[in-house]
């Protein structure tokens, strides 16, 4: 009868493999080469004595957590889901877990990041999750991290992954009026430090100015990228003289979601009144009533490329500083069109 396998150490192993443990720890950890042969009688004792190696164990033998992290703002947000789905799916690849948590830098610093070098081997930043300061900690101390929809603090060179921001907004905005022919266009913001937010209003502002339409900033109202508030910021704008509007960008779909509740409470016909577009193409999006136009960011490859680039920074592998993912205008019916 075989030992449990709680009472079997790395010795016991070595004993009966005729090996020294030094070459267990080398064969359980992938540290140094071993023969074909070596590694297959390790690996039969193992089995036959039932020997599972701990993971505390195998962590402080390599240094290593065998984890990767990813810091959000908050975990309820619709966007999530397919980013986590895309990390995800690298990280399971490269044999490692994934931790997720949530942190927003509004609500004060902690001394004790959820996940870090303490956790993890390396972390994925999202907006809002960490402090400049923090970031260039991590990176100077360095701890591998990934940037998502955010550019590097200045003075540093920490790679970044996002989506065209303001060329996409440009090309939609470019579609109301040319196509529709609004003139008069809402511009919901998210949050005032994000940089989506900041890079899609820029679109905004190119595509009046090429089309000679004045930027009137009576038409800017703030949704911070979520569907109570811009439920909440549309209602006031309706209910406080405002100017003649005949179209909305909404800064995101979730936001697309309160913008439309709050225009239709009021008798506002989508789109025979005001024509609304979105940002992201959630899945929920293409069965709002009516469905949303909006820009096809690829949330889920963002997430996919983040991930490989952190293997990429675990591997001591050059990584690009920069990078911007393609997007695409999906035409459904607020904006207008018939699809």
């Amino acid at each position: 009868m075989s030992r449990k396998s709680s009472s079997v150490t790395i010795r016991d192993v070595a004993q009966k493999a005729g090996v020294s443990p030094a070459t267990v720890s080398r064969y359980l950890n992938d540290s140094a080469p071993i023969s074909p042969e070596v590694a297959e009688r390790i690996q039969q004792v193992m089995s036959d004595l039932q020997y599972v190696p701990s993971a505390a164990a195998r962590q402080l033998a390599t240094q290593k957590s065998r984890a990767i992290g990813v810091l959000l703002t908050d975990l309820d947000s619709v966007f999530f889901p397919p980013l986590i789905s895309g990390i995800e799916s690298i990280v399971q690849q490269e044999g490692y877990n994934l931790l997720v948590a949530s942190r927003w830098v509004g609500n004060g610093v902690d001394a004790q990041l959820p996940i870090g070098p303490h956790n993890a081997d390396g972390l994925i930043v999202f907006p809002g999750s960490l402090t400049d300061d923090e970031i260039l900690k991590l990176h100077q101390a360095g701890f591998p991290v990934v940037l998502i929809y955010q550019s590097s603090p200045e003075g540093s060179n920490i790679p970044s992954v996002t989506v065209w921001n303001k060329r996409a907004t440009r090309e939609l905005i470019d579609h109301l009026i040319e196509v529709h022919h609004r003139r008069s266009i809402v511009f919901v913001r998210g949050p005032a430090d994000n940089e989506d937010s900041q890079r899609r209003e820029l679109g905004y502002q190119e595509s009046l100015e090429v089309h000679g339409i004045a930027y009137n900033p009576n038409l800017i109202i703030s949704g911070e990228y979520n569907r109570n508030d811009a439920y909440q910021a549309m209602s006031k704008f309706l209910e406080n003289g405002h100017p003649d509007f005949d179209a909305v960008f909404t800064g995101n779909d979730d936001s697309a979601i309160g913008v439309m509740n709050a225009l239709n409470e009021k008798g506002l016909r989508i789109p025979d009144d005001i024509s609304v577009v979105g940002f992201d193409d959630l899945e929920l999006s293409a069965f709002l009533t009516p469905p949303l136009t909006t820009v096809n960011a690829p949330t889920e490859g963002v997430g996919k490329t983040a991930a490989q680039y952190l293997f990429k920074l675990l591997a001591s592998q050059e990584v690009e500083p920069v990078t911007l993912l393609s997007t695409q205008i999906v035409i459904r019916r607020s904006c207008g069109c018939s699809e």
